[in-house]
């Protein structure tokens, strides 16, 4: 039923025997033991990176704990509202509780495979999966001081005389791994639990943490009794890189997460105006006029677009008598004389340059000879 789990664990099994078998011997004790412990570091740096995943999304939820206080609270009376904003919350944030499940949900098919091998091997003695006859009498008389991989301390007093063990020698060998197995089970959870943000705690997250601190290592010594040897083994290795695995990444994240807060202050501070410097404002250009203003501008000050000058009105004199020969001609004499332009601008003098309100002898002489005239 369950051979799609049960092939690949055995192969792994096989692999790793194959290569201590060359070292220790076939039929040796420590050459199953290497082989059993390395199938679970090789299944866990499989499943490392689902392992990370895992950290990183119950590191968010730790963060977001305060604002999911409040989506609970805010609709406790409307759950599918409340699950619609939590999903929300998660899709924006980039966070999935179920990524935090995965590594646990599949270490658990990967425990029943490597039992239901490690028991084959004496319930079915011509082959076990990936094991031939003559591979599976190597493991039924491999010794590990005394005991056998099969054995375990409940086991009955005839299986063990079949199998040319006895119940001190198990006991001896199993005892060991069973409390090494438990301790390394609660410096797991405890070092998990370290790691919690204190606002995210809840009743049942309390409950949880004392259950996996304190209930699965009696849990280990308890059914210890009840466990081959092999699979013993199997519990302390996994333990075992769980915990070091454990410190490595959250070593790595803790460093990942000062980097990007050292970068966001000297990112925030170089943006910023130094000490004593006075805040500078970038002075903005008048947007340019268009073409269209351009000559209506012109034109309401008389000046041609093209810049060319106007002609200068006649002198003052000239008016006059125009004006008087119009009179006699018969032109109406209330007729209101034209204005006075501006004076034309007199060419410099030989004398220099010619001041504003000074009266010079050239000046005079000229103005003397329009009365003459």
């Amino acid at each position: 039923m369950l051979d799609f789990i049960y092939y690949p664990v055995s192969f792994i099994l096989w692999c790793w025997h194959w290569v201590f078998g060359h070292v220790f011997g076939e039929a040796s004790g420590i050459a199953w033991a290497l082989g059993i412990m390395f199938l679970v570091f090789t299944l866990r740096a499989i499943m490392f990176k689902p392992f990370v995943k895992q950290v990183r999304s119950m590191r968010a939820m730790q963060q977001f704990a305060p604002e999911i206080k409040k989506l609970q609270k805010k609709y406790a009376n409307d759950k599918q509202k409340q699950a619609q904003e939590m999903q929300k919350l998660q899709r924006e944030h980039g966070f999935n509780p179920l990524g935090g499940c995965l590594p646990m949900l599949l270490q658990i098919p990967v425990f029943i495979g490597l039992y239901h091998v490690l028991r084959s091997f004496g319930n079915s003695p011509n082959e076990n999966y990936f094991f031939k006859a003559r591979e599976v009498s190597s493991y039924l008389q491999a010794n590990l001081f005394g005991a056998r991989l099969s054995n375990f301390i409940a086991q009955p007093t005839e299986i063990l005389t079949r199998f040319g063990a006895n119940r001190t020698s198990v006991i001896l060998v199993s005892i060991p791994l069973m409390v090494l197995a438990s301790l390394l089970t609660h410096l797991t959870a405890r070092h998990s639990v370290e790691r919690q943000n204190p606002e995210s705690a809840t009743a049942q997250t309390a409950i949880m943490n004392k259950i996996t601190m304190y209930v699965f290592p009696l849990g280990v010594l308890v059914f210890g009794f009840f466990f081959p040897i092999g699979l013993l083994l199997y519990w302390l290795a996994n333990n075992s890189w769980t915990l070091m695995q454990q410190r490595i990444v959250y070593k790595r994240i803790d460093r990942e997460e000062e980097e990007k807060k050292a970068a966001a202050i000297e990112k925030r501070s170089a943006l910023g105006p130094k000490p004593g410097q006075k805040p500078t404002q970038v002075r903005k250009r008048p947007p340019a006029k268009p073409a269209t203003e351009t000559g209506a501008t012109n034109a309401a000050t008389d000046k041609p677009a093209g810049g060319a000058v106007p002609k200068a009105k006649p002198a003052a004199g000239s008016t006059g008598s125009a004006a008087s020969k119009g009179a006699g001609n018969g032109a109406p004499a209330n007729r209101k004389p034209p204005a006075k332009s501006k004076p034309a601008a007199t060419p410099p003098s030989e004398d220099g340059p010619e001041i504003p309100g000074l009266i010079t002898d050239q000046s005079r002489s000229k103005r003397s000879g329009r009365r003459n005239r």
